[in-house]
């Protein structure tokens, strides 16, 4: 069961004002990735793609002299932090489950380890998803933060992608059920 979906998540005022910062397009294309890498690895796709659409939410804006500062940024981020927190906090206020929320959260905090030492990082199947699904659409000096993409199209993609989301659910659903049928048989 679904507590919240991508497109409640999306029209929050709080994930449009952190999406917004860190990149629309970005968080969207990793939802995508997220969800191919979920269903290969029969990882939950619900929050696996919760996970990586929020997973920059952290993002501050690193500026040296009016320009955006790439070393700066490497040098100083705690975006997962930050990032894991407040997808917490809004995932808990849209009615999430607790025990999702923290999975995705602590999902989003080991998405990186730009702030932590080498090889510190043992990750579960869904952290490293979240982690490959960001590496997946990276740019080189971060520019994949700021792709554009239209507000009515990146709606019609988180509409979709719910779409998937739920018919993945209802087909691995199905499935564990005519297992345990077999299995009684």
């Amino acid at each position: 069961m679904r507590y919240v979906t991508l497109i409640q998540i999306f029209n929050h005022h709080i994930a449009k004002k952190y999406l917004s910062r860190s990149g629309i397009a970005h968080a969207i294309a990793c939802a995508y990735h997220a969800f191919k890498l979920a269903k290969e690895h029969h990882v939950s796709v619900d929050l696996a793609t919760k996970a990586a659409l929020l997973h920059d939410m952290g993002h501050y804006t690193w500026y040296s002299n009016g320009k955006w500062d790439y070393d700066l940024y490497k040098k100083n981020d705690i975006h997962a932090i930050k990032g894991a927190e407040r997808a917490h906090k809004l995932l808990i206020r849209l009615g999430e489950n607790p025990i999702i929320a923290k999975e995705i959260a602590l999902a989003i905090l080991f998405h990186t380890d730009s702030y932590m030492p080498e090889g510190f990082i043992k990750r579960t199947p869904l952290q490293q998803i979240v982690k490959l699904a960001d590496e997946a659409d990276e740019e080189q000096g971060g520019m994949h933060h700021y792709r554009k993409i239209e507000k009515e199209k990146a709606i019609k993609m988180i509409e979709r992608l719910d779409q998937m989301v739920e018919e993945e659910l209802s087909r691995t659903s199905d499935e564990s059920s005519q297992n345990r049928r077999e299995g009684l048989l």
